[in-house]
């Protein structure tokens, strides 16, 4: 693994790095922009009018001010994750300015200046690490560069610390106060990087850039988006998985309150979906019935008045079937092969002992605070989009498609999103709001109500895994993992991540049944409950064997040590630390006899993780008590927004292994709201312990 805390000194085109404006107050500000000249792509060099630059044009990372005010763009969606205050604090670092005296503002879709503006596989500060890194330290380089030029000297000899530039005379002058010149300076193509050991921001708790505004209910999020004129929409959707419209009446829908019109949509999506079909399961191309009002309860109302029907295009499946069905797809033998180490077969067959376990999982609706809204409003010149969105590129270039318009007709505007954890990569809401505004030429903002989003959701799979491994000599020598899904296959089944590599004959086959019911990503993405599957396994595999669960992973790690194989993705000395660490602070099996202990350890997503529960039993039931979590994750940007996404985690993982259920009877959800589909409370919420490993990766 890459140590990221070396230098990187990658040749960057200068030509895309500079843009220059004038505040309306009439303050200079010189904009970095890195990540467009991160790009293979050779950018011509423009000629700027800094007269006449209109300053909405404007689009980069960085703004400085002459009076020293420094404004950093956050290019990526915020869902949450915390990446609107842990990337602009990447640069601050580099850029060696006072945290507090930064302003942070989310930055719009833009392709020409940025790249990856997505929050999804949670590698937005991975993925920007360098480009992130570089653009502030070359702005601080050109800084330094003007200033010396100013006095005359070397700018080797000048110091900075906070935004304030001093020479070896003791002179001081503000990045305000040579914005001006540094504009006008070459690009550096290398800069030295900070090592770990200097940095100020980057490390330290730093709290989110939006609460204030969160606390105080000022607009952020896609429900506080406001436009003159704007019209609000609520769509009735068939009310079963595998159902189209085939006739409304919406005779009375019309007649109430604040009703401006009904229609229908559905056409141009499939249209689209005909040309390519890999939005099928996360999008459903049946015609839908559209009320449009003035407000969003009025729109809601009057989708209760309509009277539509609806008939079956295929089975309406039940999760019963589903049980049988992936119950058939484990026995038979109609299986992709991801990964095959050595001979499973032979193995068992020449086995002392052999352990096989099947392991379940339910379908799982998202549950996010906000619900899945957008604003769309369609003109002959352009389309304005904007909402909560994880993958914006992804669905203006859709809607774009779709609407048979160019690209750049497009324009997306990204909101906080209120949650997403993965419903919102799918962007069915956005598509929505864009044919109805197609139909009806005027600001519309589609809003789900609680019992829109849980019955016309894209849920979690459900999932089956069948495990089985063979013991020879008491070693482990066979493990053979199958994975039958609801329809996303292989996405819940990483073959390189442990125990890959640490077992000779190792198998992993992945199948699915292809159904009408929505399905895709839902947290980690799909790998939530592998983790869980595969380490009660290890554990049952352990008391089979006679063995100390943790000594057995801990034997198994031993054997990944100095391994060739470069598909291996797991680091097997980050996960005996992470493990050890747990051990020790959980006070492993030195609690009372009344506190049971399980344990567990899992590498995704770049991140070596090690838990330990401590469970009681209350009134006959287990209740969980507290979790002891140990994450290496390499350096840390902001402890505090890692706190939180860890503990966050950690209880909604709690909370959906110990109630989450979600049962499809004829295609239809049998729960619409929190009456029937209980999360977990406040007071059932477990006390979490969490410790960062620190290292420099």
């Amino acid at each position: 693994m890459k140590n990221m805390s070396s230098n990187n000194t990658k040749h960057i085109n200068r030509r895309a790095f500079l843009r220059n404006t004038t505040l309306a107050g009439g303050g200079l500000v010189i904009g970095f922009n890195l990540i467009q000249s991160c790009k293979t792509k050779v950018v011509k060099e423009a000629v700027i009018d800094l007269a006449n630059l209109d300053y909405m044009d404007f689009n980069a990372f960085i703004k400085i001010a002459e009076n020293g005010a420094v404004t950093i763009f956050s290019p990526n969606p915020e869902i949450g994750q915390g990446v609107k205050t842990a990337m602009p604090m990447i640069i601050a670092e580099e850029l060696d300015v006072a945290w507090n005296m930064v302003h942070v503002e989310q930055a719009a879709l833009d392709t020409k200046s940025f790249v990856r503006q997505v929050a999804g596989g949670s590698q937005s500060i991975r993925h920007g690490w360098d480009a992130l890194r570089q653009t502030g330290a070359k702005a601080k380089h050109m800084l330094v560069q003007a200033a010396a030029n100013r006095w005359g000297v070397d700018a080797s000899t000048c110091s900075v610390s906070e935004g304030v530039i001093t020479n070896a005379n003791g002179e001081t002058l503000g990045y305000g106060d040579v914005v001006k010149e540094a504009a006008l300076l070459e690009v550096p193509e290398e800069v030295t990087l900070k090592t770990p050991k200097e940095y100020k921001i980057m490390g330290k708790d730093a709290p989110n850039v939006d609460l204030d505004e969160i606390v105080t209910g000022k607009p952020l999020f896609g429900l506080d988006y406001k436009v003159d004129g704007m019209l609000y929409a609520s769509v009735l959707r068939p009310p079963a998985f595998g159902q189209e419209l085939v006739s409304f009446d919406d005779s009375e829908a019309r007649k109430m309150s604040g009703v401006v019109d009904v229609i229908t949509i559905g056409s141009k999506l499939r249209a689209y979906l005909e040309k390519d079909d890999r939005f099928h399961s996360k999008i459903s191309p049946s015609d839908k019935v559209v009320v449009i009002a003035k407000s969003t309860w009025e729109a809601m109302q009057a989708k209760k008045a309509i009277k539509a029907t609806w008939e079956a295009k295929g089975t309406l499946e039940s999760t019963e079937e589903h049980d049988n069905i992936l119950n058939g797809i484990l026995d038979g033998n109609d299986f992709v092969t991801q990964r095959a180490d050595g001979d499973v077969k032979k193995a068992f067959a020449e086995a002392d002992d052999i352990l096989e376990r099947t392991y379940e999982s339910p379908f799982l609706p998202h549950n996010c605070m906000e619900p899945m809204n957008f604003y769309a409003h369609v003109t002959d010149a352009k389309v304005h989009l904007a909402g909560p969105i994880q993958p914006p590129e992804w669905k203006a270039g859709l809607v774009a498609q779709m609407l048979e318009r160019e690209p750049e007709q497009v324009q997306m505007d990204m909101t906080r999103m209120g949650g997403g954890f993965g419903r919102r990569l799918f962007g069915d809401f956005v598509v929505e709001a864009a044919e109805i505004s197609d139909a009806i030429r005027k600001p519309v903002q589609v809003v789900s109500s609680r019992e829109d989003d849980m019955t016309t959701g894209v849920y979690r799979p459900a999932i089956k895994y069948r495990i089985k491994a063979g013991v020879k000599d008491g070693k482990v020598t066979a493990y053979h993992l199958k994975e039958a899904s609801i329809n996303d296959s292989m996405y819940g089944l990483i073959p390189n991540f442990f125990p890959a590599g640490a077992i000779e004959n190792y198998q992993v086959d992945t199948s699915a049944h292809k159904s009408e019911i929505t399905t895709g990503a839902w947290r980690a993405p799909f790998t939530n409950f592998l983790a869980s599957a595969e380490q009660s396994f290890f554990d049952e595999l352990a008391e089979m064997m006679e063995v100390d669960k943790i000594q057995l992973r801990l034997d198994l790690l031993q054997k990944v040590k100095g391994t060739s194989d470069e598909r291996i993705q797991y680091s097997p000395e980050r996960m005996e630390e992470v493990i050890k660490v747990a051990v020790e602070k959980s006070g492993w099996g030195t609690k009372p006899k009344n506190v049971y202990q399980g344990f567990v350890n899992y590498y995704c997503h770049n991140t070596h993780v090690a838990e330990v529960a401590d469970v009681e039993i209350e009134d006959g039931k287990p209740v969980v008590k507290k979790i002891t979590c140990v994450v290496d994750c390499g350096i840390v940007v902001n402890p505090t927004g890692a706190l939180n996404q860890i503990e966050g985690g950690v209880i909604d993982g709690v909370g959906h292994a110990m109630y989450g259920d979600f049962i499809f009877k004829d295609g239809k959800p049998l729960a619409n709201n929190y009456d029937r589909y209980k999360l977990i409370r406040m007071k059932e919420a477990p006390e979490v312990e969490t410790h960062l490993i620190q290292n420099e990766f």
